[in-house]
């Protein structure tokens, strides 16, 4: 049911996101008098689900069998297609070959353009509905865990972080603060009673890619909110007790508590317990699932968050914001991609199904469809042959001879940047099935 709820977000996203791309090239076009021979969502080889033939535009609007994309055929282009039968004809005035280097840069990059709009939209509109938490990191009381890499470089698991290059007490919820402490060039933490200042180098980021961890993540203690009801916790634990050590081993975060008591499925522990300041032990039963009988403290019972209403005035800056710096952080990334780390770590439909939830829930939805429309929109506007940036790259190019690339030319580029797109998205939805079987 897991996977079955990710795939489902997945490709009810794409089917979002391609459709609001394609309505970027059909609307240019339309705008520019370029006549749209099909508008599909999702492919159609062999046929099509449904599809509708309009008598005053002579576009045929339809919706494939294969939930893998989408396309806007364009009359008198060469795309991925790679139709040139029709190019042999005469230009007639309503083909895109007819239309002025302007209008046909416009109209390729009309997906691109859609796809930004659309991220800003829905960043704006979950700003709207659902405001912004912020925790500032001085004010996580237990710090964080580090992973090697970042261990290697100065960190210290507990370390509370103060500033990142000047920033004081960044929010530590913001989807971009993991990104600044990777990127920084100073951070200061307080350890224990002392402050420290930990200088990254400028490969953190591959040092993170070759050892295949994350930077770190916030300690969360392992707080009682309360007992279950028949639990034979009941007269030993309380709301609000802490586990601080299971059989004698000391846990920090309630990951190496969940892990303690993992490790003991169907047999007795002994907890050492914080309560009210004074340290408590009592021996509990652990079950074969590993649990204990008790809920846990979330986040927002444990640290301050703040919570940040919007209206629409203040909604529309903050989503423009959030895009912009969005795009900056992605763009900034895909240099990884050209390094023998970077492209280790490539994946395709798998790891984009993976950053869906296994429960759905509207405002994670949003937040990755968004995330996602840029991605899209980044990708498609590189100066790869196949891709919307390769057409524009073909136009600048035109621009500036003052003449287009002969048809000849262009298909054999098409092809070309095809076969290379066709083998990465081998490659990366290789890597998908690589890990799924074999792990890292």
């Amino acid at each position: 049911m897991d996977i079955a709820m990710r795939i489902f977000q997945l490709l009810f996203s794409l089917s979002i996101l391609v459709f609001i791309h394609e309505l970027g090239h059909y609307s240019m076009a339309r705008f520019f008098g370029a006549r749209v021979e099909k508008f599909y969502l999702f492919f159609n080889p062999w046929f099509s689900i449904f599809k509708w033939k309009s008598k005053r535009s002579g576009t045929v609007y339809g919706l494939g069998w294969l939930p893998l994309g989408g396309y806007c055929q364009i009359a008198g282009m060469i795309d991925e297609s790679l139709d040139t039968e029709a190019m042999a004809s005469e230009p007639k005035p309503d083909e895109f070959r007819s239309k002025k280097p302007f209008a046909r840069l416009m109209i390729m990059a009309g997906g691109v353009i859609f796809n930004v709009i659309l991220a800003f939209i829905i960043y704006t509109g979950i700003t709207l509905a659902w405001g912004t938490k912020v925790l500032h990191s001085d004010q996580v009381s237990a710090g964080m865990n580090f992973s090697t890499p970042a261990e290697e470089v100065g960190f210290v698991d507990g370390d509370v972080i103060l500033s990142v290059d000047g920033k004081q007490s960044p929010n530590v919820l913001d989807s971009r603060f993991m990104s600044s402490l990777i990127n920084a060039h100073e951070v200061v933490v307080r350890r224990g009673g002392a402050v420290e200042t930990i200088r990254l180098p400028e490969d953190m980021m591959q040092r993170l890619l070759r050892a295949e961890e994350g930077f770190g993540s916030l300690r969360m203690p392992f707080v009682v909110d309360a007992v279950s009801e028949g639990s034979r916790a009941q007269g030993h634990l309380v709301s609000g007790d802490r586990v601080v050590a299971v059989d004698s081993i000391t846990c920090t975060d309630v990951t190496e508590v969940i892990t303690a008591l993992d490790k003991k499925k169907g047999k007795d522990v002994v907890l050492t317990v914080e309560r009210s300041g004074t340290a408590l032990q009592t021996m509990l039963p652990v079950d074969t699932a590993g649990h204990i009988g008790v809920v846990l403290k979330g986040i927002e019972e444990l640290y301050p968050i703040e919570h940040v209403h919007y209206n629409v005035f203040t909604a529309i800056p903050a989503g423009i914001d959030r895009a912009g710096q969005t795009i900056s952080g992605y763009v900034r990334g895909l240099k990884y991609m050209f390094t023998k780390e970077g492209a280790k770590q490539m994946g395709g439909l798998g790891t984009m199904g993976k950053l869906f939830p296994t429960t759905f829930d509207w405002q994670s939805f949003w937040s990755i469809t968004a995330f996602l429309s840029i991605i899209l929109a980044v990708m498609n506007i590189l100066p790869i042959p196949a891709l919307d940036g390769g057409h524009i790259l073909f136009i600048i190019i035109e621009m500036i001879r003052r003449k287009p690339l002969s048809d000849k030319a262009m298909t054999t580029i098409q092809t070309i940047g095809l076969v290379l797109l066709v083998l990465l998205m081998v490659y990366a939805n290789g890597n998908d099935i690589y890990r799924a079987f074999f792990g890292k």
